[in-house]
């Protein structure tokens, strides 16, 4: 399987929040379009440090992240940022760390996006091509 990569846009939603309150521009709303990596194999979304300093996004908390040879390391936590791509949109959170924008699990879940390792994209969920459906148990 190759790499699956996808042009996302990335808002501070804090920024949304103020536009919505009349507290702030709409062309002062800070956003980011990046290449991102879907991985599969890493559940939080992943920010690199000079992407969440460009977003203006500050660290809300610490996570523990478990590297791959096995490492624990703690790293922050953002506060919320909205993620949109392929005509969806959803508020997430991610770690710092890396150099890259990491998509994982919980983003892939919560926007009903399936990874076609043939074609090597992401597409809709074929039982909701609308729109996402989230499921409650």
């Amino acid at each position: 399987m190759g790499e699956v990569r996808v042009k996302v846009e990335l808002t501070n939603a804090v920024d949304q929040a103020l536009v919505r309150r009349g507290l702030l521009k709409s062309e002062q709303v800070r956003t980011y379009m990046a290449d991102a990596l879907v991985d599969t194999g890493t559940v939080r979304c992943v920010l690199p440090p000079h992407v969440v300093e460009r977003l203006g996004l500050e660290i809300i908390g610490r996570r523990v992240a478990e590297y791959a040879d096995g490492r624990l390391e703690s790293v922050g936590l953002t506060e919320p940022f909205t993620l949109q791509l392929l005509d969806r949109e959803e508020l997430e959170t991610a770690m710092v760390l890396g150099n890259e924008v990491l998509l994982g699990q919980t983003a892939l879940e919560k926007l009903d996006l399936f990874v076609d390792c043939v074609n090597q994209r992401l597409v809709p969920n074929p039982a909701h091509p609308d729109q996402p459906v989230s499921k409650v148990k």
